[in-house]
């Protein structure tokens, strides 16, 4: 990857694509949600995602891995790859759910 490459594929470019994937449930993004845990950029332009949904037995579980990986193929040119990892461990819970996730679903 080119120092260029570098320096416009982040982890902050990363979670802003991320905000375009909706809970279709609870109609906010996942980032906002707190479902994900951590984003690695390997050296070789891979995106790797560590996230939870808000129940183990969330039928979606397949529809979001696939929204994920089309949102960031489309807007993120530079990857090489994307890799989803979905752990249940923490568990989510309401608490993980940002400022601004908590003011969209009305409960500030």
């Amino acid at each position: 990857m080119t120092a260029l490459a570098q320096l416009e594929f982040t982890e902050e470019a990363v979670l802003e694509a991320l905000e375009n994937v909706i809970d279709p449930e609870l109609g906010i993004n996942i980032v906002d949600l707190g479902l994900v845990y951590s984003i690695t950029i390997t050296d070789e332009a891979r995106v790797e995602i560590m996230m939870t949904l808000t129940t183990p037995g969330c039928p979606l579980h397949a529809s979001f891995v696939q929204e994920i990986e089309r949102v960031l193929w489309q807007s993120i040119p530079d990857i090489a790859g994307v890799d989803v990892q979905l752990v249940w461990d923490p568990p989510w819970n309401p608490i993980m759910i940002s400022p601004r996730g908590r003011a969209l679903l009305g409960i500030g």
